[in-house]
């Protein structure tokens, strides 16, 4: 380990994370450095190994947060990628410290995926990145902790790759509450972080607008799950996943699109997303809305769109949203 102060003090040069996030007997290929008298002092270099004795020292010296250079949270985001389940399954680690960390993680994954405009779409890569982050979540995400502490750090300001974690997050909770098996939550959580991804291909003067949309407008948003779907034809999408893509705007009553599907023909996991999408949508600030609180946008989805949603999927959510005291 390191004593070497660095003569660049500026704080936006830097990011704060916990101690507990650097792993002992792994390799990071960022430095990690430490505050004191106000300047930043080198604890390790690159590819340097802590050991469990150096992390457990830091924590227990009350040293509550190790600073990494801005211009390397790139790495220290795929460190954290590749080490997600030690972070999730280790409960000296807080939960709201594991918390932020699978929210961070996704935001980062499914920020990337989206922002490579690659012109076929998605690729192989990409999609496993999305397919190990659900895999590597879900028995975080069944402690019962867990949705209140993600939902404490969700985004309330929208953003396409915001949105599709915290509905993979809310839409997870219900099927879990629902008991189906793991295959479907893992294939439906990947649907989850891909749903909206045809928005990437939506003009931005369109989604951004901040009055309403015009029918031509209109028709151009609608065609988002179909692009989303396209986007994707070089990964090997299972129809679980890609019915989430395609299908996340039917409605119970038929109102929906693309097809304008009657509710018996909406699987279920698709059911526990179109309500988690909503009402997520409902509680993040858009160009046109401004975010409505919990309540406001449960009674909402009541007493205007019961018809557009499944009763006990919707029951679920307020259940699941009860137990985590944010309603």
């Amino acid at each position: 380990m390191q004593g070497k102060a660095t003569m660049d003090s500026r704080e936006d040069f830097y990011f704060a994370v916990s101690p507990l996030m650097i792993f002992p007997k792994t390799l990071g290929r960022f430095r990690v450095y430490i505050k004191q008298a106000g300047n930043y002092v080198l604890y390790a270099a690159e590819n340097e190994q802590f050991t469990s004795r150096h992390r457990q020292k830091l924590h227990d010296a009350g040293v509550a947060e190790v600073y990494v250079r801005a211009e390397q949270k790139p790495d220290f985001d795929r460190y954290i990628e590749k080490h997600l389940p030690q972070i999730l399954a280790d409960s000296i680690i807080p939960v709201e410290e594991r918390a932020k960390v699978l929210y961070t993680a996704a935001d980062a994954v499914v920020r990337e995926v989206f922002e490579t405009r690659l012109p076929k779409g998605i690729g192989k890569r990409e999609y496993s990145r999305i397919a190990n982050l659900v895999e590597k979540s879900l028995k975080f995400l069944a402690i019962d902790e867990s949705l209140k502490r993600i939902a404490d750090l969700a985004s309330h300001d929208y953003t396409v790759h915001t949105h599709n974690v915290q509905v993979f997050v809310f839409s997870t909770a219900i099927l879990q509450s629902m008991k189906v098996d793991e295959y479907t939550l893992v294939q439906a959580g990947i649907g989850a972080l891909l749903h909206d991804i045809g928005k990437t291909r939506i003009p931005v003067e369109i989604l951004s607008k901040p009055g309403p949309l015009t029918p031509e407008e209109r028709a151009v948003i609608n065609t988002h799950p179909a692009k989303g779907l396209a986007l994707c034809q070089d990964v090997p999408l299972t129809q679980t996943a890609a019915h989430c893509i395609l299908m996340h705007h039917e409605r119970m009553d038929g109102s929906g699109y693309p097809g304008g599907l009657p509710g018996e023909l909406i699987p279920p996991h698709v059911r526990a997303l179109a309500v988690a999408d909503v009402y997520d949508a409902l509680t993040t600030k858009r160009p046109y809305a401004d975010a409505m609180q919990p309540f406001q946008a449960l009674r909402l989805m009541r007493d205007e769109m019961s018809d557009a949603f499944d009763l006990d999927v919707f029951k679920r959510l307020i259940v699941i949203l009860s137990g985590a005291n944010m309603v």
